[in-house]
């Protein structure tokens, strides 16, 4: 830490209008003799008035004394700052000096300039450069020539796709972004067992082109797939193609300009793109879930990149999932749930509630196989056309759920074997040949909106259900 002498400290730079209409009374605190000090942001040849400017064009002075308005006059006595003036105020600068009749001339008050470390990204590269940071991940040098982007692939940080670099003053702003601190454990991250911290998600959000406002969110999608009950540990080892599926309610949503409407599950949104695919990125650098190693999915699916999107609550009618769940509405959640992909359900004659749940139940009931009940779940995402056929006839999502029960319920005849039910099989075959069970259990059919306004369309994300998989909410925190 640097340590500064006693006496006065003044901070200017030449582009600012102010610090050359006052170099006559720096030019007299200089001349009296008293211990006095002019730092020059962008040319120690300015004030040309002083002897002996020096240069803080590295603006290390500058980002230790927190300097943000030139010019700054600051005391000093043993070590530690006694006063400060900001801008130009002949009475504040008299106190500050004990010289009196200073600046003459000169208004009474003048407005400053923005310091140089006030420039976009300025603090934090300063920051990396002299802050002492306690970051604790490993710091990589590389040569000026290397191609950062390629050693990030060569490393095996990459999912395929390039990667920012996470230089540290990337990663200074992102830690920025949240009130937790940067060694706080979020949990233990499978497969490797590895303590999760909130400086290791910033290091992966950077990478996956996060901006920092979006690191609350990634922090609750982290925390959410920590939590034991999600099971992210058979989410990573399942030969099935299932991923998380990160979905978001609240104002948050809007905030960060999520898309909830057009092409909602598709590409083009970089808070939704990015998110998803640092909750990725973290699984698979700091837990080790690889692909070929821990990650044995026979198919895979594209939401291994990222699986990210926002419930489109703008219209009002329907509570949000998360109300549904029980927070509040004003509230900012992410919820995750596993997924394998994206069934579209297109109905566009149908022009009662009655006519569109005879067109889901069909689409709902092949799911995986139209006899397979174990381990079934699914998120049906009704879109705006669709679901104003609903609002005109009063229909709330239960009653949806009401009537799509009955028509939901399968044969026990066309029960499928497997997944650990084959003697629960054989017995309901055996003892109940006529009946029915229902496709899904209770609480893993569950019914949001999202999707663009043009298109009599719907949507079924299938996945993994309530046995041993299920969807958890966090709330994003500060």
């Amino acid at each position: 830490m640097k340590r500064f002498p006693d006496g006065l400290i003044a901070v200017v730079k030449r582009d600012c209008p102010t610090c050359a209409a006052i170099e006559p009374a720096l030019a007299q605190l200089a001349a009296r003799g008293a211990p006095f000090t002019v730092y020059s942001q962008d040319d120690p040849a300015f004030p040309a008035g002083v002897r002996g400017v020096a240069d803080d064009r590295s603006l290390e002075v500058s980002y230790r004394l927190g300097v943000q308005i030139v010019p700054t006059l600051v005391r000093m006595k043993d070590g530690k700052e006694e006063g400060r003036a900001i801008g130009w105020n002949r009475a504040e600068w008299e106190a500050l000096s004990g010289m009196r009749g200073l600046g003459p001339g000169l208004p009474e008050n003048r407005p400053g300039c923005g310091s140089r470390t006030e420039e976009p990204g300025m603090r934090h590269r300063l920051a990396a450069r002299f802050g002492g940071v306690p970051i604790q991940s490993r710091k990589i040098e590389i040569p000026d020539e290397a191609d950062a982007i390629e050693l990030c692939y060569d490393r095996g940080w990459s999912d395929g796709l390039p990667l920012v670099p996470p230089t540290l003053e990337r990663v200074l702003a992102m830690l920025e972004a949240t009130t937790r601190a940067p060694d706080e454990v979020l949990g233990i991250m499978p497969p490797d067992r590895v303590e999760c911290s909130v400086e290791k998600v910033a290091v992966n959000a950077v990478m996956a082109g996060c901006k920092p406002e979006y690191f609350p969110v990634v922090l609750a999608a982290v925390e959410a797939a920590l939590v034991p009950e999600f099971g992210l540990h058979g989410v990573l080892c399942t030969t099935n193609a299932i991923a998380p599926v990160v979905m978001v309610n609240g104002p948050v949503a809007k905030r960060i300009g999520m898309n909830a409407k057009g092409n909602v599950f598709g590409q083009g949104n970089r808070a939704n793109a990015t998110i998803g695919r640092a909750l990725q990125l973290v699984v698979r650098n700091v837990g080790g879930g690889r692909p070929g190693e821990m990650d044995r999915a026979c198919f895979g699916t594209p939401g291994k990149y990222s699986f990210c999107f926002a419930e489109d609550e703008d219209d009002g009618v329907w509570e949000s999932y998360a109300v549904e769940k029980g927070f509040a509405r004003g509230a900012s959640t992410v919820t995750l749930f596993t997924g394998d992909g994206v069934a579209p359900i297109i109905d566009q004659v149908a022009r009662s509630p009655e006519e569109l749940v005879r067109s889901y139940a069909p689409c709902l009931r092949a799911i995986y196989h139209e006899g397979q009940v174990a381990d079934v779940a699914a998120f049906l995402a009704i879109g705006p056309e669709h679901a104003r056929v609903f609002y005109q006839a009063g229909w709330t999502k239960r009653r949806i759920k009401d009537e799509l029960a009955p028509l939901l319920q399968v044969p026990v005849g066309s029960l499928k074997r497997g997944f650990g039910i084959d003697d629960d099989v054989a017995r309901l075959k055996a003892e109940r040949p006529d009946a029915s069970v229902p496709k899904f259990k209770t609480g893993s059919l569950n019914i949001i909106r999202a999707g663009g306004s043009a298109g009599l369309f719907s949507a079924i994300i299938s996945g993994l259900g309530s046995i041993t998989i299920n969807p958890v909410t966090k709330e994003v925190r500060p």
